[in-house]
């Protein structure tokens, strides 16, 4: 992304410590693109993890072939 003036450059990056639920969301997340894509490589995810006091949610859409052959509860 370029700025007002020609070759400023805007840069961002977000940072957690260790430990951190976004850490934990991002693994589980990269976990099941890694299951669906063995199981189908075409397979195409747009998942989010969210996480609070012991109770994990996905959201988004995962699409596949053979659906079936991934259990996202174990995943996660």
């Amino acid at each position: 992304m370029e700025g007002k003036e020609k070759g400023h450059i805007f840069f961002a990056s977000e940072s957690v410590g260790e430990g951190h639920p976004d850490k934990l969301c991002d693994q589980i997340s990269d976990a099941i693109l890694d299951a669906a894509l063995e199981i189908d490589p075409e397979a195409k995810s747009g998942v989010e993890t969210v996480a609070k006091s012991g109770l994990v949610v996905l959201l988004g859409e995962l699409r596949m072939k053979n659906r079936d052959q991934i259990n996202l509860e174990q995943i996660a």
